[in-house]
């Protein structure tokens, strides 16, 4: 997760109030109230059609929203064309011009630009030199990788020094590795520039990582909207739950919601958790109850515990090196739960059909709303 801290918020630079976009009878963008804040990493994550990339090109100009206002630094977007806007786009096909040299693309922008060429030359150099390609500029663009390209496409956007950056999907061509290292890379480069960085994303891992403020979309609306921490540990219902890491879902009863919430969940039994840890006005009755596969774990032999304990039977076991996963079957649940563990030094994996305690602790339980 991106960890800039802020004394105070910064002011917003972006501001979207009851935005709808149509195309016929699909309403693709539904009432949308969202304000973006200056220098902020912001994520837009949702599933295929939930409507981001929408959104992200709304916000750039390629797109008018059928209502609604947009405003950008104060000033209202309505008939602002995307080249007169303080925003610039990175696109997923990173849309480099294999016929031109490294420095050729990345001055792309600049061809209109009064300034002498020596000056020109010298913020193309500067531009390669902040994505971490100085000394590129005479190489071809088709004999780029794709991280070399995505860095292209970086330096050409910023050479043109908007309040905005608009990624859509930037990653999504690149391997895993080089994914997860132009992850760290974008981080920096927006703590560099300083300024607001607006990333599409289907990969709740990469939303994660980056953002320091998430929207989770589904079916041209906003679900959630908050920091990483709390939309992983405090899903606001059961769909961001599931869309955003693993999750247990269990059926449960809230008994009483005086003061701390008081529950009861199938297979693991009765407990007290902070109101946090429900819905707002959450009401007495059924509902369902979400804990992460991280939260819980598993007794081995010789270890003990002052947390909560079930018993339970191994069912499946997924070994992915650094971490196992267990499917435990416990009473009273119909769907096997979910315990990830780390691998470590005298800690076996266990087998399939091994008896076992689940431990557990009400300060991981979550209420969910539908």
């Amino acid at each position: 997760m991106n960890t800039l801290n802020h004394t105070a918020p910064a002011p917003t630079l972006i501001r979207l109030t009851g935005v709808n976009k149509y195309y016929g009878d699909y309403h693709a963008l539904r009432n949308i109230d969202l304000e973006i804040r200056q220098g902020e990493f912001f994520s837009l994550l949702g599933p295929s059609g939930c409507g981001k990339t929408t959104l992200l090109r709304t916000i750039a100009g390629f797109e008018d929203p059928s209502s609604g206002v947009l405003t950008i630094d104060g000033r209202d977007m309505k008939g602002v064309p995307a080249n007169r806007r303080p925003t610039n786009m990175v696109f997923q096909s990173y849309a480099i011009f294999p016929h031109l040299s490294v420095a050729e693309n990345v001055g792309f922008g600049l061809r209109k630009d009064p300034r002498p060429r020596d000056e020109k030359e010298r913020a193309v150099a500067e531009a390669l030199e902040m994505v971490g390609l100085a000394g590129f500029g005479t190489r071809a663009a088709h004999a780029l990788s794709g991280g070399q390209r995505q860095r292209v496409a970086l330096a050409r956007a910023l050479i043109l020094k908007p309040k905005v950056l608009l990624l859509d999907e930037p990653l999504s061509a690149l391997d895993k590795k080089m994914r997860e290292q132009m992850q760290v890379e974008l981080i920096r480069l927006q703590r560099t520039v300083g300024i607001t960085f607006i990333l599409v994303t289907h990969d709740q891992e990469e939303a994660l990582v980056m953002s320091d403020r998430i929207a989770v979309m589904f079916e041209g609306e906003i679900g959630q909207m908050a920091d990483p921490e709390t939309l992983y540990r405090r899903p606001g219902s059961r769909r961001v739950a599931e869309f955003i890491g693993k999750m247990n879902f269990l059926p449960g009863r809230v008994l009483d919601t005086g003061g701390k919430i008081h529950v009861d969940v199938a297979g693991l039994g009765a407990g007290e958790i902070a109101p946090d840890q429900a819905p707002r006005g959450a009401a007495p009755g059924a509902t369902v109850i979400g804990i992460r596969p991280e939260t819980l774990a598993i007794l081995f032999e010789g270890e003990t515990t002052d947390r909560r304990l079930a018993d339970g039977v191994v069912d499946e076991v997924v070994y992915y090196g650094d971490m196992t996963y267990y499917d435990v079957r416990v009473a009273g649940v119909d769907k096997p739960l979910t315990v990830s563990m780390k691998n470590m030094i005298g800690r076996p994996v266990l087998d399939v059909g091994t008896p076992t305690k689940v431990i557990w602790d009400e300060r991981s339980l979550v209420v969910l709303s539908d």
